[in-house]
Order: C-alpha cells, then sequence, then structure tokens
C-alpha cells in the first residue's frame, strides 16, 4: 500500500471500480469522495465531457457515472466493485450480492404515497382491499401494501409520476418526496411514509472475499468520511 495515497499496487486490467449515481446525489457525494482521498481526472468535472468512466489519483480505483438506479446492477453483477447507492434502489431491487456497510448520510429524502389533494380524507386506507399505483418501486410498493393484505396493482413509469392521477392513469403515486414541493406544485399530498432514504455505500460480496483487503481499505475510508461529515 503506497502511504500518500491510500493506493494498492494492482495490475491496470486488476482496478477497482466505484460506481457513482449521476445527478443530485453525485453532487453530495463528491465531497466525500475528496474526503476519501479519491480525485477523479478533470473530465470527472466537465460538463460537456461525455465519457463515464474516469481515472483517479488511486492507481488501482477508476470511477464510472451511471444512472442511480444502475449502480444497483453494475455492483451485484461485479462490473463494479464498490458504489454510492440510495437504500430505496437496494429495497426495490434487494439484490444478495450487495453487501451495503455504511450509511454516508447524504441524498436524505423519504418513500412515500401520495393522491391528489381533492381525494386526501375522503377515504379510509385502513379499508383499502385494492389500489392501482403508479411508481418507480413496484416490489417496495407491493410488498409495502401486502403486509396490510392490500393487493397492488402497480403501473411502472421511469418519472413525471405527479402526471399519473391528472391523466388518469392512477389515483395515487409511489414516489421520493424530498421539500414536497414537487407534489404540492402538481396538486398531490402526502398521505402515507413507506421509508426514509439515505445514499449508502456498498460493496459486491465476490469482490469483498476476493479482494478482502483492498475493499476493506475503503469500506473503513467511507465510514470515516461518513463519521466525520
Amino acid at each position: 500500500m503506497d502511504t500518500q495515497t491510500g493506493s494498492f499496487a494492482a495490475p491496470a486490467n486488476d482496478k477497482l471500480i466505484l460506481a457513482l449515481p449521476k445527478g443530485r446525489i453525485l453532487g453530495e457525494a463528491a465531497p466525500l469522495l475528496r474526503a476519501a482521498g479519491i480525485h477523479p481526472e478533470p473530465a470527472f468535472d466537465d460538463p460537456e465531457s461525455r465519457l463515464l468512466r474516469f481515472t483517479t489519483n488511486i492507481d488501482d480505483l477508476d470511477v464510472i457515472r451511471v444512472r442511480s438506479f444502475d449502480v444497483a446492477t453494475f455492483v451485484a453483477f461485479g462490473a463494479a466493485h464498490l458504489g454510492i447507492c440510495g437504500s430505496d434502489v437496494l429495497m426495490e431491487f434487494d439484490f444478495p450480492e450487495i453487501y451495503a456497510p455504511v450509511d454516508l448520510g447524504i441524498g436524505k429524502c423519504r418513500l412515500a404515497v401520495a393522491e391528489p389533494v381533492e381525494m386526501a380524507g375522503s377515504d379510509d386506507p385502513r379499508r383499502w382491499s385494492h389500489i392501482r399505483i403508479a411508481t418507480k418501486y413496484p416490489e417496495v410498493t407491493q410488498r409495502h401494501f401486502a403486509a396490510r393484505g392490500v393487493q397492488a396493482e402497480c403501473i411502472k413509469l421511469s418519472g413525471a409520476m405527479e402526471l399519473a392521477p391528472s391523466l388518469g392513469l392512477s389515483h395515487r403515486i409511489v414516489d421520493l418526496v424530498a421539500s414536497g414541493k414537487t407534489l404540492r406544485d402538481n396538486g398531490l399530498v402526502e398521505i402515507e411514509h413507506i421509508a426514509d432514504v439515505t445514499s449508502r455505500f456498498v460493496v459486491n460480496r465476490a469482490a469483498l472475499k476476493t479482494r478482502p483487503e483492498r475493499v476493506s481499505h475503503w469500506i473503513e475510508r467511507f465510514r470515516d468520511v461518513a463519521v466525520a461529515a
């Protein structure tokens, strides 16, 4: 191990890959990366760059930038060994190949059920037996309602969930909520909390077994960073 950079000597084709999510969470994750001693190449911060894989100051570590939902898939299938991933994604896919040892405390929001303001209070959720819901999280949604005997018919959308009730696709949605402004702007109100969400540092379990020293090093680095943040 190089004590100056924190890197481990490794062949070029044996680099560790850290998967990072595009979008808002990347902005919150960037200071944690630097606090952990990881500095990607300049193209990483260039908005004009179309690169998706970047070298870093750590000889045996590259980073990739992918959609937030895809981080879990890259890590679960071993295409990436490490990642930063929302707990919402981990709950939805529930990959046994992923170990999530560190809560980074970033990307805080919640997964919630929402419906049009005019519907709120007009019926009792405790009396539901079947509901139709538009969501990006069909597995989480179905488990949540099945736990109390409600059959949830999920219509999967990748975005613009808030349009579903006004266009008759479904009366209710399940989506991430931070401030609640998007719901309010679209005439919706949160009626049920499903789970609190934060981003986690995750690793591929097989990589932890085959590269225990190198992967454990980064688990401890990110654990230290999360505690200090």
